[in-house]
């Protein structure tokens, strides 16, 4: 059973994806949350393995939420799915930075939402890449934060795959493109994730970016 905790402050919004995902084979929710603070003390007294998060809340944020989830976890840390009415926005960027795993548009069908859900339980990435850097292109340029991740510790491979993906390609084009497996190149992700504490690929998308590894529009950096 995958364990799921949502979070939105709309309540009929709230109910309505409780009453899905309760509905559906092998999903068990564990709790609903109206902001932020509250999801934070629930998923660390429910151990979710998916929080569908929304955003924009008063008082505490999805982003902060998520950041702090993400901080506290024991163990393996909860994939979070963020909600948004509208794909480019900021808060979305924000809460990806932080290690959400994904996000999904609040007027996705039943279908979307439930597949979403699967996707990011079994570890998969939930969106064509080129989505994700479509986003964090869009606010890459405006971030300013001061310290940026540091790449030093990465080898040569790790930031060719890590520099690619961020551009667009999946794992098996990545392959193609290096003249290596798919395997060795979720291998390389993964320990490029591990050396930068980072939480999600989605997370990688973004730190390739703000090192300037990868610039907006495409051209390689550094």
């Amino acid at each position: 059973m995958t364990k799921v905790l949502v979070v939105d402050d709309q309540f009929l919004i709230r109910a309505g994806l409780v009453g899905l995902l309760a509905a559906a084979p092998g999903i068990d929710v564990v709790g609903e949350a109206g902001d932020g603070a509250e999801a934070v003390a629930l998923a660390a007294e429910t151990g979710p393995d998916v929080i569908l998060m929304d955003v924009r809340m008063p008082g505490m944020n999805g982003i902060d939420a998520t950041e702090r989830i993400l901080a506290q976890a024991v163990g393996p840390p909860p994939r979070v799915l963020v909600l948004t009415t509208f794909d480019l926005d900021e808060y979305v960027y924000g809460a990806l930075r932080v290690g959400a795993s994904g996000f999904l548009l609040k007027d996705s069908s039943p279908e979307r939402l439930l597949a979403a859900v699967a996707a990011v339980a079994g570890g998969d990435a939930l969106f064509a890449p080129s989505v994700t850097r479509r986003l964090v292109e869009a606010y890459a340029r405006q971030a300013a934060y001061e310290q940026p991740a540091d790449l030093a510790a990465l080898t040569f491979r790790e930031r060719e795959v890590l520099k690619l993906i961020a551009r667009g390609l999946s794992n098996l084009e990545v392959a193609d493109r290096l003249y290596i497996s798919e395997a060795t190149v979720k291998t390389h992700l993964n320990r490029t994730m591990t050396k930068l504490d980072l939480a999600s690929r989605a997370q990688a998308v973004v730190v390739a970016y703000e090192t300037g590894l990868v610039t907006p529009g495409g051209h390689r950096g550094g």
